[in-house]
């Protein structure tokens, strides 16, 4: 059944009440129901009992309920490495650093401790929600008290995270895009991927927007206002926001009488991260089945690896090499391992039900056919010429609505392939467009879960972060649409 441009009032309407009430949950609640409302017939108990089973369905999908249970382990490793006073001691690491260069020049830190986290935040480019997690979490307590606004924390965190790993794909988002590449009958997918990163002007644009916004300390629309409030009266969010993450995961008290180290925190992170390639490699090894070198058999082993289960995989590890590690220093015993990953997993608990309302909202959209619908609605007005920029718009669109850029590849990619082939327009460019919409929709969407890790690991008010980093995103999507338009018509 076609539905049509009923396809698109769910997406819609779960934004729109997302940005005018302030309370994510029930606008995504709302708009799942009101998706399996439409296909059922506007039957409102039937609508009803398939929402419930939508809900249900999530956990169907391995990717999605290892990511959801990725996100509440994280919470266990967060207590644990505050417990530990692992943050406390990279802190004083880097506030020793500060006081220097705020003696060689006033005001110096507050930029230099914004470069760190941003290039902390590129560096970690193998996973957006370590990348996220991680800069939100080591840099808060530093920007706390520098009197730097949380919403500016959750904007570097956001903004560093989804475009490093787009630019430097050997991650899991390279091999999602390379098997859709290679459904789409491209023999070779690694080469189309690369040779777009030079067109994807997107994420090239979000980060010289982060830097020069960093450098030149010129704010402008709400970031300005929240600058300006922090100056005035040190409060580090609005009166009224509510910060993602309960107290308990963000200032749980450490361990007393036990010296502050900053190995402590750099270990189990370092860990996570160096895991998650050793975990591509491991879990896609046995996929390839022709290879010309041991190198060549890595290189294919990291495209056919499950990034869902590296991330959980490595999020395991971290926490068993933290527990071991506190327990030879002598101040974990395994009673209170198991207290503190409950404690964690619980105060994350909000964040991992926002996750299933995300991707039941996806499924949705997926069952309206809401992408489909939006590339069909253009197939008969498009040229060669515009179509970059009108695929980047279309994208941009379905991660706006949809709140997931790996759901929008996974539609878009299987419309302008054949539509590039069809027009005769450059592949590279309309890969690169398709790719580039996906992450501008999901930087300025409410329900992206990028968005979401990055306001949870930040501790600031949801939409407020939404808010202060659309203007930013509007600037570099509006760019990102002339270059696009340029090179059609005279590239």
């Amino acid at each position: 059944m076609e539905y049509g441009f009923l396809s698109v009032i769910p997406p819609i309407v779960a934004i729109i009440l997302a940005l005018k009430t302030k309370q994510v949950y029930i606008a995504l609640l709302f708009g799942i129901w009101f998706s399996w409302l439409i296909i059922e017939g506007w039957n409102p108990l039937n609508g009803t009992l398939a929402m419930i089973e939508g809900m249900v369905d999530v956990f169907q999908d391995k990717g999605s309920t290892r990511t959801i249970m990725f996100s509440a382990l994280v919470g266990a490793l967060l207590i644990f490495i505050q417990f530990s006073r692992g943050v406390e001691g990279f802190i004083n690491i880097i506030n020793k650093k500060l006081v220097k260069y705020e003696n060689k020049k006033s005001g110096y830190s507050k930029v230099m401790v914004q470069v760190l986290a941003t290039f902390t935040g590129l560096l970690l480019f193998v996973e957006t929600s370590i990348s996220s997690l991680t800069v939100g979490t080591l840099y808060r307590p530093i920007f706390d008290k520098l009197g730097i606004p949380r919403e500016k924390l959750a904007y570097i965190a956001d903004s560093s995270s989804a475009p490093s790993s787009i630019l430097i794909p050997f991650n899991a988002w390279g091999a999602f895009i390379m098997g859709l590449l290679l459904t789409q009958g491209i023999d070779k997918p690694f080469a189309v991927m690369i040779s777009s990163i030079k067109y994807n002007f997107y994420p090239l644009l979000a980060i010289g927007i982060l830097f020069f916004i960093i450098l030149s300390r010129k704010d402008f629309g709400p970031m300005k206002k929240a600058e300006k409030r922090t100056k005035e009266t040190g409060l580090l969010m609005n009166e009224n926001s509510k910060p993602m993450v309960s107290d308990e995961v963000t200032s749980f008290p450490p361990k007393e009488g036990i010296p502050a180290r900053a190995y402590n925190m750099v270990v189990p992170l370092a860990t996570m991260v160096f895991m998650m390639p050793i975990n591509l490699i491991y879990t896609g090894w046995a996929e390839v089945k022709e290879f010309s070198s041991t190198f060549d058999h890595i290189k294919q082993a990291i495209g056919a690896g499950s990034g869902s289960s590296s991330v959980l995989y490595a999020v395991i590890t971290a926490l068993l090499v933290a527990i071991i590690m506190y327990m030879i220093q002598g101040f974990l015993k395994p009673k209170e391992a198991v207290n503190l990953t409950l404690k964690g997993i619980s105060e994350l608990m909000p964040l991992a039900l926002l996750m299933l309302l995300a991707f039941a909202i996806g499924n949705a959209c997926k069952e309206l056919e809401t992408g489909v619908y939006v590339a069909n609605a253009t197939k008969e007005w498009l040229s060669p010429e515009l179509l970059p920029a009108v695929v980047f718009v279309i994208s941009s669109f379905i991660a706006f609505s949809t709140g997931t850029s790996w759901g929008t590849f996974a539609i878009m990619l299987a419309i302008s392939v054949p539509m590039a082939n069809i027009h005769g327009a450059d592949l590279t460019i309309v890969v690169a467009a398709t790719l580039g919409g996906g992450i501008f929709g999901d930087h300025c969407s409410p329900i992206s879960d990028t968005s979401i890790i990055s306001s949870m690991a930040s501790a600031s008010d949801h939409i407020d972060h939404v808010k202060t980093q659309l203007p930013y995103a509007l600037v570099g999507g509006a760019i990102t649409v002339i270059l696009y338009l340029i090179i059609g018509f005279f590239g």
